[in-house]
């Protein structure tokens, strides 16, 4: 299970809970949290299909414990598109003409 928190501005705890449970501080701007939803979503929504991309693309071990969101996509270049896949923005962004 992925459970999200705000810590502080722009700054979220992230828990992956488990058998082998881990904290990490990820900051998630308000800029890039446009860019990946335009706000359609909520900031932990987003978090969490972030840390999913992020375990499915590698091990739980390979996330490291303090990131800023919008620096995923320099070592995944597909994160964005991903992500407005996950988040549904792609097909908004078609039915509105975006």
């Amino acid at each position: 299970m992925i459970s999200v928190n705000m810590a502080g501005i722009n700054v979220y705890e992230v828990v992956l809970e488990g058998s082998e449970e881990s904290f990490h501080s990820v900051t998630l701007s308000p800029e890039f949290y446009q860019t990946l939803c335009a706000g359609t979503n909520t900031h932990e929504w987003v978090l969490i299909q972030a840390f999913k991309f992020l375990l499915e693309h590698g091990s739980r071990a390979a996330v490291a414990a303090e990131f800023d969101l919008a620096d995923l996509p320099r070592a995944y270049p597909d994160f964005v598109t991903s992500m407005q896949d996950r988040l549904g923005f792609t097909q908004l962004k078609q039915e509105r003409g975006w």
